[in-house]
Formats: C-alpha cells, structure tokens, sequence
C-alpha cells in the first residue's frame, strides 16, 4: 500500500548526502525550508535536530532543509523509522523521535511536517552547537569523518560493523594505527570492535 508523507529533510537524508538514495526515487514534491529547533553536530560530523521541546535552553534557531513529499510503499516509510532507532514500545529509547512540526518554506509557507528529531537523552556530550543551524556551512567548514575516510579505512569499519562481534576480522599493523588513532576501534586483546564513535561513524558510511 502507498502513504504519502511530507517530512523535514537535513543531514545525511539531504540531496547529495550518504542516505538520500533511500528516499530519492519516492520524492514527488521538494522545497527549501526551515524548521524551528537546534543542530547539533555528532562526533562523526554529521547533523542532528532538536526540536523546540527538546533544546537546550531558550537560544534556538532556524535550521536549514528541504520539505520532501514522499510517496512511498509503507514498507519504507517503515523502514526509515527503523533506521532512526524510532521505538512506538519504548518512546523514551528511541534514539530519534518522529515529531510533527511547522515549517517555514522559502516563499514564506507554514506548512506541517514530520522530522526525526534526535532525543536529547541519547545525543554524545561531546556534541557540539551548530551556529544559526546552518549544518550546510559547517560540513563546508569540516568535513564529516566519513568523508575523509579512505576506502581501506572505510570497508575495515563496515566488516567490523556487519560482524557477530565474536570473530576476528583480519587487520593489518598500518591500517590497525590508523584507525586507533581515529578512535573508531578498541582492542579487546583476542579481537579488535568498533568504538562507540566507530558505531556512529559506521552508520553514515555508504552501503
């Protein structure tokens, strides 16, 4: 069955990003927009949003997207929840929550939407305030770490991420440095596993 869904786009679901070929072939309709909220930039340099209710202070911002209409089978619409860690049993250990808010488009249209908003409980200290909510003049600014991974770095972190998590994946002792240094992965003596960091920066690599 088809649903159509209207939703606030930022971050890696943005055009040209890693994941917008999960939503591209369902956009029917797509403008600028700004939502109401707080970006936030997670360790591995990508964007998340906070929205009004889940900000932290009174300081926020206008933060930049596109308002996307999806048609879409509801497998995938499904699916995208899933991605964001989005759980209906548990709301509070979702790691984003699907909010329904206003947006404001370039031609100065309200009009309603969802986003993944990440919970605030889940977001690392270690993240840091995106000025203005601009997440695009900042990744311009840095680069995120996927992106400045090379393909060596990148496939070892996939193999490690698509383990049991109890066999060895081979390593060699230039690449092992690299990716210590990084941070990405932690020796566990019998084997090597992605750090906590290695996880998030994981989850943004292409599949």
């Amino acid at each position: 069955m088809q649903s159509t869904l209207s939703l606030f786009v930022y971050g890696s679901l943005y055009e040209g990003m890693v994941h917008y070929d999960k939503i591209e072939q369902y956009i029917v309709e797509k403008t600028p927009a700004r939502a109401i909220g707080q970006a936030y930039r997670l360790p591995s340099g990508f964007p998340v949003f906070l929205s009004p209710c889940e900000a932290f202070g009174n300081d926020i911002d206008k933060v930049h997207g596109v308002l996307v209409q999806i048609e879409a089978p509801d497998l995938i619409l499904q699916l995208l929840n899933e991605f964001h860690g989005v759980s209906h049993m548990a709301p509070d250990k979702s790691l984003f929550f699907k909010e329904l808010i206003k947006v404001q488009t370039d031609s100065d249209e309200i009009r309603e939407a969802y986003v993944y908003a990440m919970n605030r409980a889940k977001l690392p200290k270690n993240s840091l305030r995106i000025p203005n909510g601009d997440w695009i003049a900042d990744l311009q600014r840095e680069p995120t770490i996927p992106q400045i991974l090379s393909e060596k770095q990148a496939n070892y972190i996939k193999k490690l991420s698509n383990s049991t998590g109890r066999e060895i994946v081979p390593i060699d002792l230039e690449l092992y440095r690299e990716l210590m240094k990084l941070e990405l992965i932690v020796d566990k003596g019998r084997r090597l596993a992605l750090s906590k960091l290695g996880k998030e920066v994981a989850r943004y690599l292409p599949e």
